[in-house]
Order: structure tokens, then C-alpha cells, then sequence
């Protein structure tokens, strides 16, 4: 009963049963991202994904009636001809009638090219939810990661999403542009999800993978990669831009995100997400490494900030901090990137082209 999965999908739906129709990434060219380098793109035809729906049925057995959740996947599930994805949601849907939610990934220029009335076809047949990256609202920060797309690209597709009634989740990815374009990153971002009013804002910050054509940029001096700190300021700076709409700005569901407690809706949180910066950004710069370096050492644990006040803690810490920042310039802040990048996916390469 075999049936095809492809290798990553949104940590909301980590209990969803992940329906492959497309495979890999059309665009394939960011960068920053490792998850589909060393593939090919191509499309699955209609037929073999209800033939997989059909093997997961199988599969699933007697569970078939009580799975609630399902997620399109790969990379960029709109690219299909409309005709094609009804026929799929219809499909899916009949054979798991316990379905109250079905997602998906999509890039920008799809999204923009299928209409209103299209989307409204799609969330009938079931569709309720499009994730899509737009790590950054600056075109020049697009240019510098080869995002292969605009920022009008992205205000017209998530505005085409959000009139059908489809709920829209958009992921930043804060530190991307560096050091140069900290600021701009930030204000330019925050300027385009004001614009589209996504349901989800959802945080993912930036890490290098060591094969990451960005490596070369940093020896050439072409990128500076930013430090926890910095980063935090940025974040900052963005959720001060943004308007208090309803949306749910979320950096709890990810590891990367230093402060994963900086979660919540815009009009009733907002303040509250802005003062637990400044907390941070207030501290001592020893303070700030020890919170950095519990952070990276443990992503998937949460800590208050209060933590930095632990006496015994700090002494334990801080020989090791000196330790790392013995090791030459900046070895404190390698060493934290290093450990971030051990949470990022593989390429499926040895060489990332």
C-alpha cells in the first residue's frame, strides 16, 4: 500500500496526513532554503494522488473516519490547474469524510494567478488554509535571496486568498537580509502584511546552512550575519510597524525563534509582545549570551527570561561564554550559528547548486 510523502510541511501540521501533489520546488532557487536543493520539480496528475489517497485509506484502516487534518504538499500545491485540485479536494474528502481541515504550501506568483472565484471553488471543495513564504516585503532583500518573486506579487495573491475566506498564514524570516538591511527588511516586511491582513504571521528566523551559497557572500564580505541580539531588534522594530489587526503573530512554533514567547494576536498582545523585547534588549550583553546560549542549546525549550537572573546558573555559564569568545573574532556568535544550523533540513545533494 505504498503511497508518496514529500520531506517537510508546517509544524501546525504535525498531525495531518500529508497528500503529495506536486513534487519538490517549481522555483528551487532561494538561497537560504536547503529543503528541495539536489530535485526536480514535476507535477502528479489527479489519478495518482487519488490513487495514493486511496492507499492511505488502506493504511489508515478503521482511524480512516477520526483523521481531521490533511496538508497538500509540496512546495507550491497551486501551481495545479484549478480543475485538477478540485478534483483532488473532492476526492480526499470523500474518502475521509472526518476532514475539517485541509492546507497547503503555495509561492507568491501562483497564488496571484488563479482568481477570487477560483479560491472560492477551492475552499467549497474543501481548501482552508494557504501557507506561503514571504520571508521578506523589501525587493531588494528578495533580490539579495533570489526569492524569484515581488513584493506586488505577494500583496495581490494574499489579497486574492483572503477575499474567497481562504485563512492565510505568511512566514517571515527575520535576519535574512543582514546586517545592510536590517532595518529596511523590517519596515518593508511589516509595510506588506499590513497591506494583505494575513490570519497568521508566523516567524521563522533566519539560519545559514554551511552549504548555503550564502557562506561565500560572508567570506567575500558581501553579507554580515546578524547576532541574536540584533535580530531581536529587528523583530522589534517589525512588530512596531505592524498594525494592530487580528492577527496571530507566532514565534512559539518554531525552535530558531529566540523568544518563543513572543506569541499572539496583534490587537490584544501587541504591547505586551513589544514590552518582552524590550526586556530582552535591555539586558546586559552577558546576559543576553547566557539567554542565547541556553536558547541554542535546548531549541526546544522555552525560557522565561528571569532565567538570566539565576546566580548559579551564571557561573556556570559565563566560563564557557569567555571560553568561545577567546576563539577569535566573533566566536561567540559562530558558535551560536553553528548550533542553529543543526535545526535546518538537508538538502538532497552533496553539492548545492
Amino acid at each position: 500500500m505504498p503511497y508518496e510523502q514529500g520531506v517537510i510541511r508546517p509544524p501546525s501540521e504535525a498531525s495531518s496526513i500529508l497528500v503529495r501533489v506536486t513534487r519538490n520546488c517549481p522555483w528551487n532557487q532561494c538561497i537560504f532554503c536547503p529543503a528541495y536543493k539536489g530535485t526536480k520539480f514535476s507535477r502528479r496528475s489527479a489519478e495518482e494522488v487519488k490513487s495514493d489517497i486511496d492507499n492511505m485509506v488502506l493504511a489508515h484502516g478503521p482511524h480512516t473516519r477520526s483523521i481531521s487534518t490533511a496538508f497538500l504538499q509540496d512546495a507550491d500545491s497551486l501551481i495545479l490547474p484549478t480543475a485538477d485540485l478540485l478534483e483532488i479536494l473532492n476526492y480526499l474528502k470523500a474518502k475521509f469524510p472526518g476532514l475539517t481541515r485541509v492546507t497547503s504550501y503555495a509561492r507568491a506568483n501562483s497564488m496571484k494567478r488563479k482568481t477570487v472565484e477560483e479560491y472560492r471553488q477551492l475552499k467549497d471543495a474543501g481548501l482552508t488554509r494557504v501557507h506561503t513564504g514571504m520571508e521578506s516585503g523589501s525587493a531588494r532583500v528578495l533580490k539579495l535571496i533570489q526569492k524569484g518573486t515581488s513584493p506586488e506579487a505577494m500583496v495581490e495573491g494574499g489579497i486574492r486568498v483572503k477575499e474567497s475566506g481562504i485563512s492565510l498564514s505568511e512566514y517571515i524570516m527575520p535576519g535574512v537580509g543582514g546586517r545592510a538591511l536590517s532595518d529596511e527588511h523590517a519596515v518593508e516586511t511589516a509595510k506588506l502584511l499590513n497591506a494583505i491582513g494575513p490570519d497568521f504571521i508566523r516567524v521563522r528566523t533566519f539560519a545559514m546552512h554551511p552549504q548555503s551559497p550564502m557562506q561565500r557572500m560572508v567570506e567575500e564580505g558581501t553579507f554580515v550575519p546578524m547576532a541574536d541580539d540584533e535580530i531581536v531588534g529587528e523583530i522589534r522594530l517589525l512588530v512596531a510597524t505592524l498594525s494592530g489587526m487580528h492577527s496571530y503573530f507566532s514565534c512559539a512554533d518554531f525552535g530558531l525563534n529566540l523568544l518563543m514567547q513572543v506569541d499572539g494576536y496583534l490587537d490584544e498582545k501587541k504591547d505586551a509582545m513589544l514590552k518582552e523585547l524590550d526586556r530582552f534588549l535591555g539586558l546586559s550583553k552577558e546576559q543576553k549570551q547566557i539567554y542565547s546560549l541556553l536558547r541554542r542549546s535546548s531549541p526546544g525549550v522555552s525560557y522565561p527570561l528571569d532565567v538570566v537572573e539565576d546566580k548559579k546558573l551564571i557561573s556556570k555559564v559565563l566560563p564557557e561564554i569567555k571560553n568561545l569568545e577567546s576563539k577569535g573574532p566573533d566566536g561567540f556568535n559562530r558558535y551560536i550559528w553553528m548550533l542553529m544550523t543543526y535545526q535546518l533540513p538537508q538538502p538532497q545533494t552533496e553539492r548545492w547548486t
